[in-house]
């Protein structure tokens, strides 16, 4: 029997346990927080083969820069010396091109497609019974730039052979009453899922802990052990694990790791806001609020509302002014919903991890024979979940590949 030790507990971590356990591997998850926090928790629960287009987009810089002074601005860098980030910056302007674009748009296509066909065979198992809807989502628009834009990436979806649909006012006011009369209209993508994340990952640890899973809490890794090309262990604040492969899927943290092996693997921590409101509000359909980059999803108990995305290092810091801008945008899109102070107060942060070129990686590296990397997700971490742990199981088994992962290489920064 194969021993696997995975160093991350997110929803990518957690899921390659899954399908390494489906393999008869003995797993071991160590994670340096209590599994119960963190972007796999409070992330919006999409599930997305309409985000084909990654973060690093032409424009993006241009939007970014007119952005980045302000602290209540949906895309925000905060100012600070930090050589890393400047680092990863460079790699991320040199990304934001029309032709990488375009050759990153089948991988995250197949990727979604392929993530929610696992995500529907996972409910249809007898391992699970978690909120599942594929209503689709819309992304709702205030502005004639955010029409135009949204309008030309539909005709792109509906060309990859999406199933995708352009609502007037008028028409989304039908499915959706609650909209205010600023939204002028959504593109709904019908392709699109949603979940509850935070009672899926319970289900899911519940049904590791069942299978004989050691998940290690409060584990902080310090160091490893390297033998003639392979990892032989790893030391953490008060223990050791040795295994036979180690899975590197620690989310923002996987590129200071990574740096310790001599890997090069760059990654930004971009923190999103969450705010769960447990009472009614009338808001049945999964929407993205493009002018304010905010998701709005009905879950199941709650509405929750997450967004924005900020650059300011490895951090949990709540920003009261970007929950507030949160809060604004509420009340701007919908009619009599409003969140309270109470609701603000209790908003929670989370770090989704950046690559420069906004897509993941999952592979193996040449230097260690045995360690598979699965990072850099940024918005599409839960999306992307279960077709993570599939290909990292695929990689620690020796099999055949589901999708062809040569684009997603740790090693092509290098």
């Amino acid at each position: 029997m194969k021993r696997v030790v995975i160093i991350g507990g997110g929803i990518s971590g957690l899921c390659s346990a899954y399908y390494l356990v489906k393999e008869g591997c003995d797993v071991t998850v160590l994670d340096q927080n209590d599994c119960d926090t963190g972007a796999s928790f409070i992330n919006a629960g999409y599930i997305t083969p309409s985000h084909f287009i990654p973060l690093a987009a032409p424009g993006i810089i241009t939007q970014g820069i007119k952005w980045m002074f302000n602290s209540s601005s949906p895309f925000y860098i905060k100012p600070r010396w930090d050589m890393e980030f400047f680092k990863w910056a460079l790699l991320f302007k040199s990304s934001a091109k029309a032709s990488k674009v375009k050759n990153a748009l089948p991988v995250l296509k197949e990727l979604n497609l392929k993530s929610r066909g696992l995500y529907e065979d996972m409910l249809a198992s007898n391992d699970f019974n978690f909120h599942y809807e594929r209503k689709g989502v819309l992304m709702a628009y205030c502005s004639e730039k955010a029409e135009e834009e949204e309008h030309e990436v539909a005709e792109k979806a509906i060309s990859e052979g999406l199933e995708v649909s352009i609502l007037s006012s008028g028409e989304l006011r039908e499915i959706q009453p609650v909209f205010s009369d600023k939204v002028k209209g959504a593109v709904h993508y019908k392709c699109d899922a949603h979940m509850t994340p935070n009672h899926f990952m319970k289900q899911l640890k519940d049904w590791l802990k069942s299978q004989g899973v050691d998940l290690r809490l409060g584990q902080k890794v310090e160091g490893f052990t390297v033998k003639e090309q392979k990892i032989a262990s790893v030391k953490t604040n008060n223990d050791v694990f040795e295994a036979d492969d180690f899975v590197l899927a620690s989310g923002s943290w996987t590129s200071e790791l990574a740096t310790s092996l001599g890997l090069h693997i760059p990654i930004q921590g971009g923190k999103g806001y969450s705010m769960d409101v447990k009472r009614f509000t009338g808001i049945t359909l999964p929407t993205i609020l493009v002018d304010a980059r905010m998701a709005v999803t009905p879950m199941e108990g709650f509405t929750r509302f997450a967004g924005t995305m900020e650059f300011s290092g490895n951090n949990n810091v709540v920003s009261k002014n970007r929950v507030e801008a949160l809060a604004k945008a509420v009340k701007t899109h919908y009619q009599d919903v409003e969140i309270g102070s109470d609701e603000m107060n209790s908003a929670t942060s989370g770090l989704r991890p950046v690559s420069p070129d906004g897509l993941p990686y999952i592979g193996k590296t040449s230097k260690f024979k045995n360690l598979t990397v699965a990072a850099g997700h940024a918005m599409m971490g839960w999306s992307l979940g279960p077709i993570t742990g599939k290909l990292v199981t695929q990689e620690v088994i020796g099999a055949g590949k589901m999708v062809d992962i040569a684009p997603l290489s740790p090693e092509r920064f290098n």
